[in-house]
Parts: C-alpha cells; sequence; structure tokens
C-alpha cells in the first residue's frame, strides 16, 4: 500500500518542539515526510514571500529541510516546487505552533499562511497550534492531529478550503471532542512597549499578553477551546464580503465624478 506523503512546514523554526511532535508521529505512523522550515523563528511573518534577495535551501537530513532566513511561506513554495519538483504531496500540515492562532491571529500567522500558501497550490492544508504557549503537551496534540490528518486524507477538503486547528491547553484524556468553529476576534491584549538605548535612541517593541476573553461568542474558536474542545475553524481564501457588495452597491461607485 502506497505511504501518504506530508509537506510539513512551521514559523517557530526546525528545532520547535510542537513540529518534532508531530513529524515524529507521522512517521512512527507510516507516513512519508518532508519537512522545510525557516532557519529561524518567523512568528507573525503571515503569507509573505520573499521576493528582494536569493534564498538558500539547507539540508539537515534525509527528508528534513530548511530554508537560510526564509518565510513559512517560502518554506512552502520551494518544498513544492524544488524539493519536490511539484510532485504534489497528499497534504500540507503547518506546526505544531508554538502559541496559539485563534481569531484575529489568522491574518499574522506565519502558520495560517503556510497553509493558506498550500491551499492555493492546490494541496489540502490543515494548521495546529495551541490555545496558548504555557506548557502544552504536544504529544498528546500530536495524537489528536492524526486522527484529523486521517479524517481530512479520507473525506477530502473544500476547494480552497484549509482547516485551522487550535488544541485547548488542558491534558488529553480532559478534551471532550472536537466542534467545527467560526473565527472569533482578538486572541492577545494589545501591547507597545518602549525603550531608551545605553546611546539614548527610543525604539519600540509591538507585542501582546495571551488572553481568551472573559465572554465568546458561541460558537467560536475561542469559545470551543475555552470549554474544552478541540477547535476546527474551515477558512477559505475567497475573503469576499458578498453581502457588503450588495449593500454598497447602493453608493452609487460608478457615478463618482
Amino acid at each position: 500500500m502506497e505511504r501518504y506523503r506530508v509537506l510539513l512546514v512551521n514559523d517557530d523554526g526546525y528545532q520547535s518542539r510542537g513540529l518534532l511532535a508531530i513529524r515524529n508521529k507521522l512517521v512512527e505512523n507510516g507516513f512519508d515526510v518532508v519537512t522545510v522550515t525557516p532557519d529561524r523563528n518567523m512568528s507573525g511573518s503571515s503569507h509573505s514571500l520573499t521576493f528582494t534577495r536569493p534564498l538558500k535551501i539547507e539540508k539537515l537530513e534525509e527528508n528534513f529541510y530548511y530554508i537560510v532566513d526564509g518565510t513559512p511561506a517560502d518554506c512552502v513554495h520551494l518544498g513544492y516546487h524544488i524539493i519536490l519538483e511539484g510532485k504534489k504531496p497528499d497534504i500540507l500540515i503547518a506546526g505544531i505552533n508554538t502559541g496559539p492562532n485563534l481569531g484575529n491571529d489568522i491574518f499574522y500567522s506565519g502558520t495560517v499562511g503556510a497553509a493558506r500558501e498550500g491551499t492555493m497550490l492546490g494541496i489540502m492544508s490543515v494548521a495546529f497550534s495551541p490555545a496558548s504557549s504555557k506548557n502544552p503537551d504536544f504529544d498528546g496534540m500530536s495524537e489528536l492531529a492524526l486522527k484529523i490528518i486521517k479524517q481530512v486524507l479520507h473525506k477530502g477538503l473544500p476547494d480552497k478550503v484549509f482547516l485551522n486547528v487550535t488544541f485547548p491547553n488542558i491534558p488529553v484524556n480532559q478534551i471532550k471532542g472536537f466542534l467545527l468553529t467560526r473565527q472569533g476576534r482578538s486572541a492577545y491584549k494589545e501591547e507597545i512597549k518602549k525603550y531608551l538605548s545605553p546611546s539614548k535612541e527610543v525604539y519600540y517593541w509591538i507585542g501582546g499578553e495571551e488572553a481568551l476573553e472573559e465572554e465568546c461568542e458561541k460558537g467560536t474558536d475561542y469559545t470551543a477551546v475555552k470549554e474544552g474542545f478541540v477547535s476546527i475553524t474551515p477558512i477559505r481564501l475567497d475573503l469576499t464580503d458578498y453581502r457588503g457588495i450588495e449593500i454598497m452597491e447602493k453608493f452609487d461607485f460608478l457615478n463618482i465624478k
């Protein structure tokens, strides 16, 4: 029986515990895993591709590569076109990420950006993340991820849709099950810190504190993980607001002078 081929990427780099945990789980279960990662943490790089300089691929070991100073989307692009020579893998897995990718995080996340790039290339893609970066059980999450991966390989995904999956950060035996969810809101309390260098230069650090909101809307990714479920959010490539088009047709843009 032919083995499934997985293109595995992330945004945290090749030494990430989440990446290594799911890679080991896939290999143990007979998957052919080709791993392509940035050479450093590229969190927050979203779906960016590198056009301003050349990229280098360095082979670490058989079926394990990383791209020097590249983005997660670069990893997908070069993994598919160069390393796999344009031979489409059965599935692309992004993660397991080090921290959460809930709500509006999907617009910033390099992990989600990699899954989106895979989908644009016609590859079934799934992004995996924990609900918190505080002591996640990556081995347990890998077991759950494997169940989702097998379902996707067996059933397929809708056209031009990928999955953003988030695991609650609780013991696996306490997880209540899996829920299909919609995207929630922000995952962080936004914060910009101001610093003064020894030479008196002012600089800033953009960041934020993880914070699941006290009151979450039913059916969202936040609510699912807060209540102990694995959140599975289908994400479409088409971001068009079709209802917005219907409303704005009344604006008469064509007659603007």
